[in-house]
């Protein structure tokens, strides 16, 4: 069975901390003690750690060893048009665990009023839920979270592949990867918001995007944006990345 990882701010001669909420949540609600043995990232690197010291907000690591990094994947960054903030943050959590490299939230033109001024009062719950969610699903590295760009702004991404979700007459998104991946590829994805993009904004995306689907049902945004995040994902682990 593999072990639990957490995430530390750093590693510093040997040695690492978890402090205040998140040492209260392991010493008290999943138990950790001295001298049990976990693996930590400091977001660089994974070690094999043992705990030295287990108090209500403190939890202090010794190092023992550092763990081989995982294979290499591309970077994938989802921008996702600002739904209502309790699906926004299922969308955050699963695709953490989907391996998405940053969220980035979109102000489309659909996106429901107020929901932008409301993002930095819930940055940090977010980036507690992507936490917890890359130390379940056992990632390397934390993803990005980041403020709310307007649509125009996320049309601009430079990624190498542009994918842009669209439930009209695009194509299936299998049908439009490519053959080989490059370590210094990079993929964006772009996902609509309740009530799909608008033809202004599908003009817009048409020039740089290439416009995918899903097949013929009609989804909701949060499992649009999962559904090809899974999809992308599969198809990524599955082909060798080249390196030269």
């Amino acid at each position: 069975m593999s072990r639990r990882r957490f995430f530390v701010a750093e590693v510093h001669a040997g040695r690492a901390r978890i402090e205040g909420e998140e040492a209260h949540h392991l010493t008290r609600v999943l138990r950790v003690e001295k001298g049990q043995k976990y693996e930590i990232s400091d977001n660089q690197s994974i070690y094999l750690a043992e705990v030295d010291a287990a108090h209500k907000s403190l939890v202090d690591f010794v190092i023992l060893e550092r763990l081989p990094a995982p294979d290499a994947t591309i970077a994938i960054r989802l921008y996702a048009a600002l739904v209502r903030f309790d699906r926004f943050e299922l969308m955050i959590e699963k695709a953490t665990e989907l391996g998405v490299s940053s969220v980035i939230p979109v102000v489309a033109e659909r996106s429901e009023k107020g929901l932008e001024q409301a993002v930095s009062k819930r940055l940090a719950r977010w980036n507690r839920i992507a936490r917890e969610a890359s130390e379940q699903s056992r990632r390397l590295h934390l993803p990005q979270l980041e403020e709310p760009v307007r649509f125009s702004q996320a049309l601009a991404d430079a990624a190498f592949h542009r994918y842009f979700l669209d439930e009209g007459e695009a194509p299936p998104i299998l049908s439009r990867l490519p053959a080989k991946l490059n370590a210094s590829d990079s993929i964006a994805l772009l996902a609509g918001p309740e009530g799909g993009w608008t033809e202004r904004e599908r003009t817009a995306a048409a020039d740089r995007w290439t416009a995918v689907s899903l097949g013929p049902q009609v989804l909701k945004a949060e499992t649009a944006a999962l559904a090809a995040l899974a999809i992308l994902n599969a198809w990524s682990a599955s082909h060798a990345i080249l390196t030269a």
